[in-house]
This record gives C-alpha cells, sequence and structure tokens, in this order.
C-alpha cells in the first residue's frame, strides 16, 4: 500500500503533463493556419505591431508559409492566386469609320508582390467572380479607344501591335485592381459590313486566277513528263533490246572464240616459236656482223689503207728521185760540155803559142774546131743521156701514177691553154660587157671554162700518146 500511494502521485502527474500536451497540440493545430502554394492568407484582427503586417495596412498577408490565428481574435480566410480567364467581344469603330467585332482573350492573375494581393484584397475577397466584368470593362474600353486610332488594314496585319498597346493602356488601372495580364490575344476580326470579305477578293481572284494558272501548268508538266516517262520507257525498251542483242551476239561470239580456242592457242604459240627463233637468228646474224667486223673487215681495211698510203708515198718517192736524176744528168752534161770547152780553148791557145804564127794558127784553129766539135757532140750526148733518163724516168712514173704526170704536164702548158682558149678575143676591135664586174666575171669564166673542158681530151691524148711512146722500140743509137 506504500507503494502504491508513492507511485499513483507520479502517474497521475505524467497523464496530467500527457493531457495537457495533448491540448497544446489540438490548440496549436486548430490556431496555425498554412497558406497552398497557389493562395495567399488574409489574416484580419490582432495583427496590428506584429512583424507580418505590412505598413499602412490593418491586415497580414501570408503567402508560401503557415501563420498561427487566434481564434475570437483574429479571422483568416484565403485569396486565390490562380489564373484567370475573360472572353473578350467587343463592337469597334475603326478610323475609316468601319464598325468591327473584336474577339479576344485575357488570361490574368492577382500579382504575386504584397501590394497587388493588398489590393486585391480590398476589391475582391470573398467577391473573386466579380473580377472578371472588371477586367472586361477596363479592356472593352482600352480597346474601343485603339481601334477606333487604327485602319481595318492595320488592324488585320498588326495584331501584336493593337493587343500590346491595349495590354499598355490597362496596365495602370489592371495594377489598381492588383492584377497582372499575362496574356492578350486578339482571336478574330469579324466585319459585318463586308468590308474585309470586299479587301479580300481582288487577292482571291488573283490567287485563284493564278492557282487556276498553276493548275494549268501542272497538268501541262504533267503531260510532259508522262511524255518524256513514255519516251524513256521507248528508250529504255531500245536500249535493253539493244543490250541483249550485244549479249546474245557477245555469247555467240564467244562460243565461236571458245570454238577456236584450241587451234588459235597452237597457231599463237607457233607464231610465238617463229618468233623467237627470228630474233634468235638475227641475234646471231649480228654477232657473226660484229664478229667479222671486228676479225676481217677492219684488219682487212686498215691494210688496204697501210698499203694505198704506202704506195703513194713509194709513187711520190719514186717521181721525186727520177726529177732529180734527170736534173743531175743534165747539169752533169752542161758542166762536162763547158769543161771539154774551156780544156780545147786552153789547147788551141797553148798550140797557138808553141806554132808558128801560120802554121800554129791553122793547126790552133783546126785543134779548137775539133775541140768544140767534141765538145759539141759530148753536149749532145749528154742532153741526149739526160733527155733519156727524163723519158725513162717519166716513163717509170707513167707506170707507177700516170695521172701525176699528165697533171703536171697540164700544168706547166696551163698559160698556153688558156691563151688558146682566149685568142679569139683578140681579133675584136670593141667588146661590150653588160652588168659591169659581174659581167666581166662571167666572161673570164666562160673562158676558164671553156679551157677547163679541153682538159680531159687534152689528158687522153697525153695517155695515149705516153701509151704509144712506150710500145714503140728504142732505136739503136738514140
Amino acid at each position: 500500500m506504500e507503494n502504491l500511494a508513492v507511485i499513483l502521485p507520479l502517474i497521475i502527474t505524467v497523464v496530467a503533463v500527457l493531457l495537457g500536451v495533448l491540448v497544446i497540440w489540438l490548440a496549436v493545430k486548430l490556431m496555425w493556419k498554412v497558406a497552398e502554394p497557389n493562395e495567399a492568407l488574409i489574416i484580419s484582427g490582432l495583427t496590428r505591431g506584429t512583424l507580418e503586417s505590412t505598413d499602412g495596412m490593418d491586415f497580414k498577408i501570408v503567402t508560401g508559409k503557415g501563420a498561427l490565428v487566434v481564434p475570437g481574435l483574429q479571422t483568416v480566410r484565403t485569396l486565390s492566386l490562380t489564373l484567370n480567364e475573360t472572353e473578350l467581344k467587343v463592337s469597334c469603330v475603326t478610323s475609316q469609320g468601319i464598325q468591327v467585332v473584336v474577339e479576344g482573350v485575357v488570361i490574368y492573375k492577382i500579382g504575386d508582390a504584397p501590394a497587388f494581393i493588398a489590393n486585391a484584397a480590398r476589391r475582391f475577397l470573398g467577391q473573386q467572380p466579380k473580377m472578371e466584368s472588371q477586367v472586361y470593362n477596363v479592356f472593352e474600353g482600352h480597346l474601343r479607344s485603339i481601334i477606333g486610332s487604327m485602319t481595318v488594314e492595320e488592324i488585320i496585319r498588326e495584331r501584336d501591335k493593337l493587343a500590346s498597346q491595349v495590354r499598355g493602356a490597362s496596365g495602370v488601372e489592371m495594377e489598381k485592381l492588383g492584377l497582372v495580364v499575362d496574356s492578350l490575344q486578339i482571336k478574330d476580326l469579324q466585319d459585318p459590313t463586308g468590308y474585309i470579305q470586299n479587301i479580300a477578293k481582288p487577292h482571291i481572284a488573283q490567287v485563284k486566277m493564278e492557282a487556276r494558272i498553276a493548275e494549268a501548268t501542272r497538268n501541262r508538266e504533267a503531260a510532259e513528263r508522262e511524255a518524256e516517262a513514255a519516251a524513256q520507257i521507248a528508250d529504255a525498251q531500245s536500249v535493253s533490246a539493244i543490250k541483249q542483242s550485244v549479249a546474245q551476239a557477245n555469247a555467240e561470239r564467244a562460243r565461236a572464240n571458245a570454238a577456236q580456242a584450241g587451234p588459235l592457242a597452237d597457231a599463237t604459240a607457233r607464231q610465238q616459236v617463229v618468233v623467237q627463233e627470228t630474233e634468235v637468228a638475227k641475234l646471231e646474224a649480228d654477232r657473226e656482223e660484229q664478229k667479222l667486223q671486228t676479225t676481217i673487215r677492219k684488219p682487212a681495211d686498215a691494210k688496204a689503207y697501210a698499203q694505198r698510203t704506202e704506195a703513194e708515198a713509194q709513187k711520190a718517192a719514186d717521181i721525186s728521185a727520177a726529177e732529180a736524176r734527170a736534173k743531175r744528168t743534165e747539169l752533169e752534161a752542161q758542166a762536162n760540155a763547158r769543161r771539154v770547152e774551156v780544156e780545147a780553148q786552153a789547147n788551141a791557145t797553148a798550140a797557138a803559142a808553141t806554132a808558128g804564127a801560120t802554121r800554129v794558127t791553122g793547126e790552133a784553129e783546126a785543134a779548137a774546131t775539133k775541140a768544140r766539135g767534141d765538145a759539141a757532140a759530148s753536149a749532145i750526148k749528154a742532153k741526149a743521156l739526160a733527155e733519156a733518163e727524163g723519158i725513162k724516168a717519166r716513163g717509170e712514173a707513167l707506170e707507177s701514177n700516170q695521172d701525176a704526170v699528165i697533171a703536171q704536164q697540164l700544168a706547166e702548158n696551163m698559160p698556153a691553154i688558156v691563151a688558146a682558149a682566149a685568142e679569139p678575143f683578140g681579133h675584136v676591135d670593141q667588146l661590150t660587157v653588160l652588168n659591169g664586174a659581174d659581167g666581166v666575171n662571167s666572161m673570164v669564166g666562160g673562158i676558164i671554162t671553156q679551157a677547163g673542158s679541153f682538159l680531159p681530151r687534152l689528158s687522153t691524148a697525153l695517155k695515149n700518146g705516153q701509151g704509144h711512146a712506150k710500145q714503140q722500140p728504142k732505136q739503136p743509137g738514140a
């Protein structure tokens, strides 16, 4: 019992505390109000002097958080911050005096700033459906005012400009109402008088005409395309037939080539063998030609050239030696003749000195005459021997090089030959030469040419004479 008396007060205290906490929690729950994201709490009553109250306001605005509301002392109401929509259908008159009906829609809401919420709370708290009519009236007046300064064409072309001007003109009034315009759209423009329709008629006619022209053009192009397609089909069929024919011809040619492949391959192989053998024969012939050129022809040419050079040198040496012998013989004969003549004179003088005048003189004359005869005979004999030696040398030279001897004789007698060719001009009293120096040169050249034309005949005659002289036998004692 004593334990129970001790525990019972403790239990009662705990229960009382729990009950107090529960009561406080229920009271706080009933007094604590939380604002939704799309609404604002308007708390009126005992609010002046609190932190949440706005300067100049006798109520408190709570958005996005909670607030403690004391029942009996404070009242809390909600103001929706969601979007609202108002349909517009306003009859207006343009600057042209034309009546039009403008249809649009205004999307608006209460502004998020405390001033906008306060204005809207003062005007629409508990009466939010009235906002639609207020907004309609505001936009109706401004829409009529702005359309009255515009033409129908401007309204049609510049709807965005119209909406912007209406929003700008109604902005101050909407702010006083605590509202913000999110969007203003001009949906339609009705024309009871038919002005817009009449404006569109020329354009419609133009469009219809262009449509008909375009349709005709498309029909024409379609017909052309169809014709082109048909032509292309025909071309394709023709090409296909040609290709088939070509393919068939190629197939036939391939079969024929296949049939001829064996014999053709054999013939080609034989032809290649013949070609190779021909090339080998050509190479062997070239090799033999090179070998002949190297081993036989070039040495033979070199030997023939050496022999020819040696013969020409020997011939020149023989001619020179013969001429030298002839000249030496002639000089010796002249020297012998002078020596004999001198000896004869000396003998004659000595005989004259020892003999008597008459006898001695006769004898001396006789001796001198004899001596002169002997000297003359010796000179004639020496000259004859020299001429014989010269003839013999010329004969030997003729045998070795007849042309050289004849050429030397022609050169020695060339002045006489040219004089004989020019002899007809000696009987000409007056000679007229045309073209000046060129004429003289031509004339002289003709003379030399005429003289030159005699040279072959003279050369032939000399050859014949030399041969004839060679064939005649020598006379005894010559």
